[in-house]
């Protein structure tokens, strides 16, 4: 392996990977998880090594019902467990009442298109950020910290491409002082690598220091490219689903997120070891089984495969992963 090759596993290896089954990945679901379920999956997660958990949302649960018990969920977990957590919200009362109940870590949502999140939030872009520093000040009195989370970043459902200074002007707005880190979402799962590279290098580059996120989808099969592409260009942490699961009620058109199972395949972290991910794919079968949604990784599909030499496969006919070697490169 030479120095270049060496550098990108690193980089590739020390990203955060971000599960958001339990916020994106249950929004177009029929069914609703128990909050002993949530609290559950959480703990599971946590306790395999996974980093970051997006765990609900704030939304209002007529509109959106698998997230009716969010503040439910947060209760029931420990401090410790939630600071590996976020919660999505929209408005400064989100924050306020997601804190009250023990979050401290905040993902602020709009949309780069006013169309979008008129849609998704029922209020224009600006509107979104003129609220934006009360929504700080909450998160800051917690001692929490919170993201500037841009949806439709790259394409949005009813407005088509998005031009990239709208992006890079939402980053820079002043408004947005506070914001610990921007998460740039292609929401629609549209883009493709070399759009993500380009923006991503773009706001690291033309806009304050932040830490960057990204967050994917695979509509169109490039969720792992896009993924890819936006660990090289500077992301630092990335979102995924189990099994693909989810998509977002408000974008027509939108289709599951990366799956986790794919991207943690495709950037080995240091954490992850051949047993680990055995454990996640079931993990992820049996909460897709329970929900009755199809499984969409593809590396959770190669790990059923009967390839037995590889060491990321588990036996066919197992329900439990067998231990194996390392995982790392």
């Amino acid at each position: 392996m030479n120095r270049h090759e060496t550098s990108l596993a690193a980089t590739l290896g020390n990203t955060i990977l971000r599960d958001v089954t339990l916020r994106d990945g249950l929004q177009l679901t029929g069914k609703v998880l128990p909050t002993e379920r949530k609290v559950d999956t959480v703990r599971e997660l946590l306790r395999l090594g996974v980093p970051a958990i997006e765990l609900g949302s704030m939304a209002r649960p007529d509109l959106v019902p698998t997230m009716a018990n969010t503040l439910e969920v947060v209760q029931a977990l420990t401090p410790g467990e939630l600071e590996k957590c976020w919660i999505w919200v929209a408005t400064p009362g989100h924050v306020a009442k997601a804190a009250a109940a023990g979050a401290r870590n905040f993902q602020y949502c709009l949309s780069a298109s006013d169309s979008h999140n008129k849609a998704n939030i029922g209020r224009t872009t600006e509107e979104s950020l003129a609220a934006l520093p009360e929504a700080v000040a909450y998160a800051k009195a917690v001692g929490g910290q919170i993201q500037l989370c841009i949806a439709t970043s790259f394409t949005c459902p009813f407005e088509g491409m998005v031009p990239e200074e709208r992006v890079l002007a939402i980053a820079n707005d002043p408004r947005a002082e506070g914001t610990t880190d921007i998460v740039l979402c292609d929401t629609l799962g549209q883009a493709v690598p070399a759009q993500v590279s380009g923006l991503i290098a773009r706001v690291r580059e033309e806009s304050p220091a932040r830490r960057i996120v990204y967050h994917g989808h695979d509509t169109w099969g490039l969720g792992v490219a896009n993924t890819l592409a936006a660990i090289q260009a500077g992301a630092a942490m990335v979102d995924g689903a189990l099994g693909g699961l989810g998509g977002c009620p408000f974008a027509p058109g939108a289709s599951g997120n990366t799956s986790s199972e794919d991207i943690l395949f495709a950037t080995r972290p240091g954490w992850l070891t051949t047993e680990i991910f055995g454990e996640l794919v079931v993990l992820s079968e049996k909460l897709l089984a329970e929900l009755g949604e199809p499984n969409r990784s593809k590396a959770a599909q190669g790990a059923r495969s009967n390839a037995a030499a590889f060491d990321w496969v588990l036996q066919s006919d197992s329900t439990t992963p067998t231990p194996c070697t390392s995982g790392d490169n």
